[in-house]
């Protein structure tokens, strides 16, 4: 694996390279997302009519797959740890300010989507030319970067990573790039005739690249697996399943009655009473009335009125729902999002129904939360802050429960437990961090008791680095 002691111009050749080869596995599961499936299976002579079948049966489920985790992922809040000198950390850190001043709460939705689709996505962090202090958030799609890792399952930052524009279609056909290292940002253009050209360079002053890569199931050996891919094959399984029920319903749904023994009768001309012929020398038949207010009779004895019945659509409804029953278990998602079949269902029983999601985000939140967490360390570095690797980020309860049983739970904490109240506003359902600084503001201007408490426990404090000899039994 190429190295930074590379030239750019080499490491932008490779990356362009190694995103031309992904591309068509990528682009795949891009095309499944946007519900253009690969087709069922019709028969070559197949006609207009089952083509048009053939298009109606494409159900796309993946989306749904895809969002479900990710609506149940949101960061919230972020905490420092406390500082060395024994003080709390701001209430408001600065690269928290970055994140709202570069509308993450918004932005960091289609980079979860985007991680959970594909298996991983990524994240740049730069300095904003126009203000170098003002760190510049980017979530990137791994269709358009490649990232290079000396260890990729367990380095944190890649040594150099190539962001294109997009990627051609067709040989010699430039697009513009960006090859990213631990000290510069490089400008090319790539998939030229001659090979990449470099147009500038800058650098951007992190010490590191400035890639974050956002991958919620990675292996010991750094492959990803997104949710999308090992559910294709069930996809082209409902769509064909839809598809022969459509056909089923189309030309076999309804019964067919049949008359054995009984000639038709022809048009004749009223005039001399001959048969009628068609353009193809054929008698033109009177076509029989059949319908409720009629009675079909026939002149000999011998013949039989009979019905072949509809082709039973049951079995169609049952390999669907079959299959999209695997779809959820596979996929960790809960069979009535899928299904509908959700009736007087207490909290116990959603929640239960639920535990498998709950796993998978609380699992995809340890993975993505570490990537957010270095992220915001990058901004605290454009910020000129001093980078705390001990804060972490905070998810947003998005848990399926009973706000009275919750609330309950909180207060017996409280009363039982002697937990502060204050320690229990941020487990509410519902509540932000911005709601717990302005209840405590308010409690504060409220109790001018607990304003006393606090500036007489500033006051006895000890001084930094004295707890120890205050005990009388340091080392």
């Amino acid at each position: 694996m190429a190295g930074t002691n590379s030239s750019p111009v080499k490491l932008a050749e490779l990356g362009f390279s190694r995103l031309r080869t992904d591309r068509e596995r990528l682009d795949r599961i891009d095309r499944y997302m946007r519900g253009e499936h690969d087709g069922p299976y019709i028969p070559r002579s197949a006609t207009e009519e089952y083509k048009l079948l053939a298009k109606r049966a494409i159900s796309n489920w993946l989306p749904l797959l895809v969002k479900t985790p990710s609506q149940a992922m949101a960061v919230d809040g972020y905490r420092r740890s406390a500082g060395l000198d024994g003080d709390a950390p701001e209430e408001t850190p600065t690269e928290w300010r970055a994140w709202q001043d570069n509308r993450m709460d918004a932005r960091q939705t289609p980079v979860h989507r985007a991680a959970l689709t594909y298996g991983q996505a990524f994240a740049t962090v730069l300095r904003d030319p126009a203000d170098p202090d003002r760190p510049v958030i980017r979530g990137v799609s791994p269709r358009l970067l490649y990232a290079s890792y000396e260890d990729p399952a367990a380095d944190a930052l890649p040594l150099w990573a190539l962001q294109v524009e997009t990627v051609p279609d067709a040989e010699g056909v430039e697009a513009r790039a960006w090859l990213y290292d631990a000290t510069h940002v490089y400008d090319f253009l790539v998939g030229g005739k001659g090979g990449p050209q470099l147009l500038a360079s800058r650098p951007h002053g992190m010490g590191v690249c400035p890639v974050v890569r956002f991958a919620p199931d990675i292996d010991l050996e750094g492959r990803v697996t997104g949710v999308v891919e090992p559910m294709i094959p069930i996809q082209d399984r409902v769509n064909q399943t839809v598809f022969d029920l459509l056909v089923s319903q189309t030309f076999g749904s309804f019964k067919v009655r049949t008359i054995s023994g009984m000639a038709p009768e022809f048009r004749r001309d009223p005039d001399t009473g001959e048969i009628l012929y068609d353009a193809n020398g054929r008698p033109q038949v009177i076509p029989i009335q059949a319908d409720a207010s009629r009675f079909l009779v026939a002149p000999d004895a011998d013949t039989k009125f009979s019905q072949l019945d509809e082709t039973p659509l049951s079995g169609f409804l049952d390999a669907i729902e079959l299959a999209t029953k695997h779809l959820a278990a596979l996929s960790q998602t809960p069979p009535h999002y899928l299904l509908g079949s959700m009736v007087n269902l207490s909290a116990e029983a959603l929640a239960a129904a639920e535990s498998a999601l709950s796993r998978a985000v609380d699992e995809y939140k340890h993975s993505m939360g570490e990537s957010w967490e270095l992220v915001l360390f990058l901004c605290a570095t454009v910020v000129g802050a001093e980078p705390d690797p001990r804060a972490e980020v905070l998810w947003k309860d998005a848990e399926s429960r009973s706000l009275a049983q919750t609330v309950d739970a909180l207060g017996k904490a409280v009363t039982m437990l002697n937990v502060p109240a204050r320690a229990m506003w941020s487990r509410i359902p519902g509540v932000t961090a911005r709601d717990v600084e302005e209840w405590a503001q308010i409690q504060e201007a409220d109790d001018p008791g607990l304003r006393m408490a606090d500036a007489m426990a500033s006051a006895v404090a000890p001084a930094p680095g004295t707890e120890r000899l205050a005990g009388g039994d340091g080392e």
